[in-house]
Protein backbone atom coordinates (compact mmCIF):
# COMPACT_ATOMS: atom_id res chain seq x y z
CA UNK A 1 0.00 0.00 0.00
CA UNK A 2 1.40 3.43 -0.90
CA UNK A 3 2.01 6.50 1.33
CA UNK A 4 -1.55 7.97 -0.45
CA UNK A 5 -3.69 5.11 -0.28
CA UNK A 6 -2.76 4.45 3.29
CA UNK A 7 -3.65 7.96 4.24
CA UNK A 8 -6.72 8.22 2.85
CA UNK A 9 -7.63 4.60 4.30
CA UNK A 10 -6.43 6.46 7.59
CA UNK A 11 -8.74 9.61 6.98
CA UNK A 12 -11.90 7.58 5.83
CA UNK A 13 -11.32 5.45 8.91
CA UNK A 14 -11.27 8.75 11.59
CA UNK A 15 -14.62 9.40 9.12
CA UNK A 16 -16.31 5.95 10.36
CA UNK A 17 -15.65 6.90 13.84
CA UNK A 18 -16.54 10.22 14.06
CA UNK A 19 -19.78 9.20 12.46
CA UNK A 20 -20.44 6.26 14.57
CA UNK A 21 -19.77 8.92 17.69
CA UNK A 22 -22.90 11.08 16.31
CA UNK A 23 -24.95 8.19 15.77
CA UNK A 24 -23.87 6.84 19.11
CA UNK A 25 -24.85 10.60 20.70
CA UNK A 26 -28.39 10.86 19.19
CA UNK A 27 -29.55 7.57 20.48
CA UNK A 28 -28.23 8.59 23.80
CA UNK A 29 -30.14 12.00 23.67
CA UNK A 30 -33.42 9.63 22.25
CA UNK A 31 -33.07 7.19 25.13
CA UNK A 32 -32.73 10.54 27.83
CA UNK A 33 -36.11 12.01 25.95
CA UNK A 34 -37.55 8.68 25.87
CA UNK A 35 -37.09 8.84 30.06
CA UNK A 36 -38.37 12.33 29.43
CA UNK A 37 -41.08 11.31 28.31
CA UNK A 38 -41.78 8.41 30.38
CA UNK A 39 -41.53 10.80 33.56
CA UNK A 40 -44.02 12.81 32.31
CA UNK A 41 -46.58 10.26 31.73
CA UNK A 42 -46.03 8.69 35.01
CA UNK A 43 -46.40 11.90 37.00
CA UNK A 44 -49.81 12.43 34.68
CA UNK A 45 -51.17 8.63 35.77
CA UNK A 46 -49.73 9.18 39.36
CA UNK A 47 -50.57 10.90 42.55
CA UNK A 48 -47.56 10.43 43.77
CA UNK A 49 -45.98 13.96 45.63
CA UNK A 50 -42.38 13.93 43.96
CA UNK A 51 -40.24 16.89 42.93
CA UNK A 52 -41.25 16.00 39.50
CA UNK A 53 -40.34 19.67 38.26
CA UNK A 54 -36.93 19.50 39.03
CA UNK A 55 -35.75 16.44 37.54
CA UNK A 56 -37.64 17.53 34.38
CA UNK A 57 -35.84 21.25 34.56
CA UNK A 58 -32.42 19.03 35.12
CA UNK A 59 -33.13 16.80 32.22
CA UNK A 60 -34.11 19.55 29.69
CA UNK A 61 -30.99 21.05 30.21
CA UNK A 62 -29.13 18.06 29.85
CA UNK A 63 -30.71 17.55 26.37
CA UNK A 64 -31.13 21.05 24.62
CA UNK A 65 -26.67 20.80 25.49
CA UNK A 66 -26.76 17.39 23.42
CA UNK A 67 -28.77 19.32 20.55
CA UNK A 68 -25.92 21.65 20.62
CA UNK A 69 -23.18 19.26 21.14
CA UNK A 70 -24.36 16.91 18.01
CA UNK A 71 -25.11 20.13 16.05
CA UNK A 72 -21.52 20.97 16.80
CA UNK A 73 -19.94 17.57 15.50
CA UNK A 74 -21.84 17.55 12.27
CA UNK A 75 -20.53 20.69 11.16
CA UNK A 76 -17.58 20.19 12.00
CA UNK A 77 -17.86 16.93 10.01
CA UNK A 78 -18.88 18.79 7.06
CA UNK A 79 -16.43 21.44 7.50
CA UNK A 80 -13.34 18.86 7.73
CA UNK A 81 -14.45 16.22 5.88
CA UNK A 82 -16.95 17.31 3.15
CA UNK A 83 -18.75 13.94 3.01
CA UNK A 84 -20.88 13.84 0.07
CA UNK A 85 -23.75 11.27 -1.23
CA UNK A 86 -25.50 9.11 1.74
CA UNK A 87 -22.69 10.30 4.21
CA UNK A 88 -23.55 14.10 3.57
CA UNK A 89 -27.56 13.16 3.43
CA UNK A 90 -27.09 11.44 6.50
CA UNK A 91 -24.81 14.21 8.44
CA UNK A 92 -27.50 16.76 7.38
CA UNK A 93 -30.91 14.29 8.36
CA UNK A 94 -28.91 13.81 11.76
CA UNK A 95 -29.38 17.54 12.29
CA UNK A 96 -33.35 17.40 12.20
CA UNK A 97 -33.75 14.28 13.75
CA UNK A 98 -32.03 15.93 17.04
CA UNK A 99 -34.03 19.23 16.80
CA UNK A 100 -37.37 16.78 16.87
CA UNK A 101 -36.27 14.94 19.36
CA UNK A 102 -35.00 18.10 21.63
CA UNK A 103 -39.04 19.55 21.08
CA UNK A 104 -40.05 15.93 22.26
CA UNK A 105 -38.37 16.84 25.42
CA UNK A 106 -40.20 20.30 25.46
CA UNK A 107 -43.22 18.56 24.68
CA UNK A 108 -42.52 16.50 27.30
CA UNK A 109 -41.85 19.32 30.00
CA UNK A 110 -44.89 20.54 29.23
CA UNK A 111 -46.72 17.74 30.02
CA UNK A 112 -45.43 17.06 32.95
CA UNK A 113 -45.75 20.90 34.19
CA UNK A 114 -49.56 20.52 33.48
CA UNK A 115 -49.76 17.09 35.49
CA UNK A 116 -48.81 19.10 38.70
CA UNK A 117 -52.39 20.92 38.19
CA UNK A 118 -53.97 17.73 37.23
CA UNK A 119 -53.31 15.91 40.27
CA UNK A 120 -56.42 15.67 42.88
CA UNK A 121 -58.74 17.25 40.82
CA UNK A 122 -61.86 15.08 40.97
CA UNK A 123 -63.66 16.97 38.54
CA UNK A 124 -62.09 15.15 35.55
CA UNK A 125 -63.94 12.30 34.09
CA UNK A 126 -61.66 9.22 34.77
CA UNK A 127 -62.04 7.99 31.26
CA UNK A 128 -60.69 11.07 29.92
CA UNK A 129 -58.03 10.59 31.83
CA UNK A 130 -57.64 7.07 31.24
CA UNK A 131 -57.42 8.07 27.15
CA UNK A 132 -55.18 10.73 27.61
CA UNK A 133 -52.95 8.23 29.31
CA UNK A 134 -52.95 5.95 26.90
CA UNK A 135 -52.88 8.38 23.58
CA UNK A 136 -49.04 8.91 25.67
CA UNK A 137 -48.30 5.22 25.74
CA UNK A 138 -49.19 5.22 22.12
CA UNK A 139 -46.57 8.63 21.57
CA UNK A 140 -44.20 6.24 23.47
CA UNK A 141 -44.31 3.69 21.35
CA UNK A 142 -43.91 5.81 18.14
CA UNK A 143 -40.64 7.21 20.07
CA UNK A 144 -39.45 4.17 20.85
CA UNK A 145 -39.97 2.81 17.37
CA UNK A 146 -38.61 5.32 15.65
CA UNK A 147 -35.28 5.06 17.78
CA UNK A 148 -34.83 1.53 16.72
CA UNK A 149 -35.44 2.55 13.19
CA UNK A 150 -32.75 4.97 13.55
CA UNK A 151 -30.29 2.68 14.64
CA UNK A 152 -30.56 0.03 12.60
CA UNK A 153 -31.71 2.38 9.57
CA UNK A 154 -34.64 -0.39 8.79
CA UNK A 155 -36.89 1.22 6.83
CA UNK A 156 -39.58 -1.14 7.65
CA UNK A 157 -39.65 -0.22 11.41
CA UNK A 158 -39.78 3.58 10.72
CA UNK A 159 -42.94 2.96 8.38
CA UNK A 160 -44.32 1.09 11.48
CA UNK A 161 -44.03 4.80 12.88
CA UNK A 162 -46.58 6.47 10.60
CA UNK A 163 -49.20 3.97 11.78
CA UNK A 164 -48.60 5.06 15.17
CA UNK A 165 -48.77 8.60 14.83
CA UNK A 166 -52.39 7.82 12.79
CA UNK A 167 -53.53 6.06 15.73
CA UNK A 168 -52.35 9.39 17.92
CA UNK A 169 -54.42 11.68 16.10
CA UNK A 170 -57.31 9.05 16.35
CA UNK A 171 -56.94 9.28 19.93
CA UNK A 172 -57.09 13.20 20.01
CA UNK A 173 -60.24 13.32 17.87
CA UNK A 174 -61.63 11.17 20.69
CA UNK A 175 -60.59 12.85 23.52
CA UNK A 176 -61.26 16.45 22.00
CA UNK A 177 -64.96 15.52 20.85
CA UNK A 178 -65.26 13.70 23.83
CA UNK A 179 -63.95 17.08 26.85
CA UNK A 180 -66.06 19.15 24.71
CA UNK A 181 -69.22 17.69 25.57
CA UNK A 182 -68.24 16.99 29.21
CA UNK A 183 -67.24 21.00 29.25
CA UNK A 184 -70.45 22.04 27.35
CA UNK A 185 -72.60 19.55 30.39
CA UNK A 186 -70.70 20.64 33.34
CA UNK A 187 -69.35 24.82 32.80
CA UNK A 188 -67.54 24.00 36.05
CA UNK A 189 -65.00 21.52 34.21
CA UNK A 190 -64.14 23.60 31.57
CA UNK A 191 -60.35 24.77 33.33
CA UNK A 192 -59.61 20.98 34.49
CA UNK A 193 -61.16 20.41 30.63
CA UNK A 194 -58.83 22.70 29.04
CA UNK A 195 -55.85 21.59 31.08
CA UNK A 196 -56.45 17.80 29.38
CA UNK A 197 -56.74 18.99 26.46
CA UNK A 198 -53.37 20.82 26.45
CA UNK A 199 -51.89 17.81 27.22
CA UNK A 200 -53.36 15.78 25.03
CA UNK A 201 -52.55 18.17 21.93
CA UNK A 202 -48.60 17.90 23.24
CA UNK A 203 -48.87 14.22 22.92
CA UNK A 204 -50.03 14.89 19.74
CA UNK A 205 -47.59 16.88 18.44
CA UNK A 206 -44.65 14.38 19.87
CA UNK A 207 -46.34 11.74 17.64
CA UNK A 208 -45.89 14.36 14.65
CA UNK A 209 -42.42 14.75 16.08
CA UNK A 210 -41.88 10.86 16.22
CA UNK A 211 -42.95 10.80 12.52
CA UNK A 212 -40.79 13.44 11.39
CA UNK A 213 -37.79 11.17 12.69
CA UNK A 214 -39.70 8.49 10.70
CA UNK A 215 -39.27 10.29 7.85
CA UNK A 216 -35.64 11.25 8.23
CA UNK A 217 -34.75 7.20 8.63
CA UNK A 218 -35.93 6.82 4.98
CA UNK A 219 -34.73 9.60 3.73
CA UNK A 220 -31.25 8.57 4.54
CA UNK A 221 -31.86 4.75 3.49
CA UNK A 222 -33.90 5.61 -0.04
CA UNK A 223 -32.38 9.05 -0.62
CA UNK A 224 -35.90 10.35 -1.09
CA UNK A 225 -37.57 13.41 0.80
CA UNK A 226 -41.02 11.86 1.93
CA UNK A 227 -41.85 14.24 3.95
CA UNK A 228 -45.02 15.36 1.57
CA UNK A 229 -45.58 11.92 0.92
CA UNK A 230 -48.75 9.37 2.09
CA UNK A 231 -48.28 6.28 4.20
CA UNK A 232 -49.39 4.50 0.89
CA UNK A 233 -47.00 6.15 -1.46
CA UNK A 234 -43.46 5.52 0.62
CA UNK A 235 -44.53 2.19 1.06
CA UNK A 236 -45.25 1.96 -2.77
CA UNK A 237 -41.94 3.55 -2.76
CA UNK A 238 -40.02 0.66 -0.98
CA UNK A 239 -41.68 -2.23 -2.81
CA UNK A 240 -39.93 -0.89 -6.15
CA UNK A 241 -37.13 -0.62 -4.39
Amino acid sequence: MNMENAQTEHISKQFDVEMENIRSGVLTMGGLVERQLAGALHALGSEENIDLLTVVKAREKEINQMQVDIDHQCAQIIVRRQPAAIDLRTVLTISKVVSDLERIGDEAKKIARRAARLQGNDRLIKMQYFETIHAGELAQQALGRVLNAFARLDVNEAIAAYDSDEEIDIAFDVIMRQLIGFMMEDPRTISSGLDVLFVAKWIERIGDHAKNIAEAVVQIVMGKDVRHASLEEIKAELEQD
